[in-house]
């Protein structure tokens, strides 16, 4: 993949790490970064309407793959990170837009980093709201879309931890955390949240399929 300008909605999203505080810091909306929806992503539902593909993905690598300068602010620059994840399933994949066939592995555009202007070096991870950062090491579930030529999440809701093939259990936030502690972070007791992650937390793949198809049976 060549690098490419970090995209604005990107920049635009990211908070410094130091800004969390422990848990009850992240006991809010946008407990730990602004959130990012480019098309709706709570449900099963959403994921089968507007992803191309559902992967379980464990993170690999990652790098630098775009910049943009900003010309105020407390940062100089904003930079892209592309991750490489290991396809280890295929869960889903739209019938109905066309994408590239997904492989044992595949690129993914997510929150990179922002440049402190006061040394020009210090770089600050940018965080999306109640979601994975996406780190190497970590297993996920990505609802995606092909954009731009690109692998792009649907929004906050389209990234779950997914580490030792649990639901809610790997790194949320920049943290690692288990399922409690996502239930926590995710405010999972809210009675509006009918989100993938609140219905199927603490399950396993099956499960994940299974909804998935009854959301794609009703759509």
């Amino acid at each position: 993949m060549t690098a490419r300008p970090v995209v604005a909605v990107l920049a635009a999203a990211g908070v410094l790490a130091g800004v969390l505080v422990g848990w009850p810091g992240l006991d809010t909306v946008n407990g730990c970064g602004v959130p990012v929806d480019r098309h709706p992503s709570a449900s099963a539902r959403d994921w089968v309407r507007y992803a191309d593909v559902v992967v379980v993905g464990r993170a690999v690598r990652e790098r630098e793959s775009g910049r943009e300068e900003l010309a105020v602010g407390a940062y100089r620059y904003a930079l892209e990170r592309t991750v490489r994840l290991d396809v280890r399933a295929t869960p889903f994949s739209s019938r109905t837009r066309s994408h590239p066939a997904v492989g044992s592995a595949l690129d993914y555009i997510a929150p990179g980093w922002r440049v402190l202007r006061s040394d020009g070096t210090t770089r600050v991870p940018q965080l999306t709201g109640d979601a994975p950062r996406v780190v190497p090491g970590h297993t996920y579930i990505l609802a995606l879309r092909w954009e731009q030529e690109r692998w792009v999440a649907l929004g906050e809701g389209a990234l779950v931890p997914f580490d030792g093939g649990t639901v809610g259990r790997g790194e949320w936030c920049g943290q690692i955390v288990d399922t409690d502690g996502f239930a926590q972070g995710e405010r999972t007791g809210r009675e509006d949240d009918h989100s993938l992650e609140k219905t199927l937390l603490g399950r396993g793949l099956p499960a994940v399929e299974r909804a998935l198809e009854a959301a794609a049976r009703q759509d």
